[in-house]
């Protein structure tokens, strides 16, 4: 917990910042203090509520001087608790909200910071393009928390996580000074890329005020399936046939274990078994053309040699977009779906594709031998290989107790992670909850120069302070 906040840096920041743009009301905090697991519960005396640049500039120059924290929050979404206050100034972007341009001949889109990814998705529509990140929580998920987080989603498989959608960057720096990097070039190698430094840092290096985002042409052609399977395995193998017959139109490529199939059905109203019998495992795979009738044509040749190969057990292609939303909502609902059922251990892990399998069968077995009873729930984007590995308590056993064997139970799935040559956080970051961890599986030469670059940045430590090295 950091020292309160001094009454003259508090009197600086509302006179930066104007009517409007501050708050110390208790309930109008209140919502901004809490993730939406309810395991992370901060605390703050004063919210600032930016509404430009030049006011985020201001209030992070009166916190530098000052050598005041402060944390910085987007559409609250996060899963590792970087964006919860613990006595920190609370910055919010959720009043930065505009769109500043679309330009369909340079395929470009720059967003303010607070502005959500439906809203990105939408103004995108409007001249005929589309962003390819797609979030279960793109309602409220903003620009600035997904360039932050550097996130990945559904379509990561083609288009790659975030740091691969941005051109440009404007921000913040710890020390008040705006970086305008708005540009929309594909190409510039004029030295160190400082937007690559600012994406993925969990705002402990600047404050995203803006980002330029690459915008791509609207498909042409979709097609949706859900495909029923016998093991993580076959998935792996029909990852590799879905790529070879569509030359690499494989749009997402989802794999859900029957037991969160089953909490979608039990917890999230309106779902529907997606086949006619149940099955060990799921693929939710989409493909994507821009010639028109092309997806439809590639899926139905996929799944017909994938049944002749004995690799899919059933399938199912949806007809209409309703049913197509219907189908991606099971996927996406597997982690809302999981709350009801009590406490869970969740990783957040990648190992190269060819180690999915092979990861869930060695997590699987230790699991059960440290947890007996555990119900796990694996799901993810197995294309590019990062599984959510769910660990929750024995059907009817203590919430209590399990919380209580979090850490160790979390350390085995870890070490099994590292020693594939995996990683932690595939998507989520390190945030307040992994930071400590992230550092045991780091060599001291990486500690060093990722400390570096934020002592060369942040002297002060003033942003983030808790999160990352």
């Amino acid at each position: 917990m950091t020292a309160p906040v001094p009454a003259d840096v508090i009197s600086r920041l509302k006179a930066v910042l104007g009517p409007g743009g501050w708050s110390e009301d208790p309930e109008r905090i209140a919502p901004k203090l809490v993730e939406w697991r309810d395991r992370w519960v901060g605390q703050t005396s004063f919210l600032a509520l930016p509404k430009t640049t030049d006011q985020v500039a201001a209030v992070v120059g009166v916190c530098f001087e000052a050598g005041q924290p402060i944390t910085v929050q987007g559409g609250n979404t996060g899963l590792v608790g970087g964006q919860i206050p613990q006595g920190e100034i609370l910055l919010s972007t959720e009043r930065m909200k505009g769109i500043r341009e679309v330009d369909a001949f340079d395929d470009a889109l720059t967003a303010e910071a607070g502005v959500t990814l439906a809203e990105v998705h939408a103004a995108a529509a409007e001249v005929r393009r589309r962003f390819p990140l797609g979030l279960a929580s793109e309602g409220s998920a903003t620009v600035g928390g997904v360039v932050s987080t550097n996130a990945g989603g559904t379509q990561v498989l083609r288009y790659g996580m975030t740091r691969n959608l941005v051109l440009g960057l404007e921000a913040v720096l710890p020390t008040g000074e705006v970086w305008n990097g708005l540009k929309r070039l594909r190409k510039d190698n004029t030295g160190y890329d400082l937007k690559q430094l600012l994406i993925g840092a969990e705002g402990t290096l600047g404050v995203v005020t803006a980002a330029a985002l690459k915008l791509y042409p609207v498909m042409a052609s979709r097609a949706v399936a859900m495909i029923g399977l016998g093991s993580p395995e076959d998935a792996i193998r029909l990852l590799v046939r879905a790529k070879d017959e569509t030359g690499g139109a494989v749009e997402a490529f989802e794999l859900m274990g029957r037991l969160g199939v089953d909490f979608a059905l039990r917890n999230i109203a309106g779902t529907r078994d997606p086949l006619a019998e149940p099955h060990p495992w799921y693929v939710l795979a989409e493909f994507s053309s821009g010639e028109p009738g092309s997806a439809d044509a590639a899926m139905e040749r996929f799944l017909a040699e994938g049944l002749e190969a004995g690799l899919i057990r059933d399938a199912v292609v949806a007809q209409t977009e309703t049913q197509a939303k219907a189908l991606w909502a099971i996927r996406e609902n597997q982690s809302p779906a999981q709350k009801p059922e009590g406490a869970t251990w969740k990783h957040d892990i990648a190992v190269p594709v060819s180690q999915v399998a092979a990861f869930l069968a060695r997590a699987t077995a230790a699991m059960q031998a440290f947890s007996p009873g555990a119900r796990i729930a694996a799901f993810g984007h197995v294309g590019d290989g990062n599984i959510h590995y769910d660990v929750l308590r024995p059907d009817g056993g203590s919430d209590a107790e399990h919380s209580a064997r979090r850490d160790a139970g979390s350390r085995i799935v870890h070490d099994i992670v590292a020693a594939m040559g995996g990683s932690i956080s595939a998507e989520h970051g390190l945030g307040a909850m992994k930071t400590a961890e992230g550092a045991r599986y780091k060599s001291e030469v990486e500690l060093a120069a990722q400390r570096a670059i934020r002592q060369a940045l942040d002297p002060k430590r003033i942003l983030n302070p808790r999160v990352l090295f």
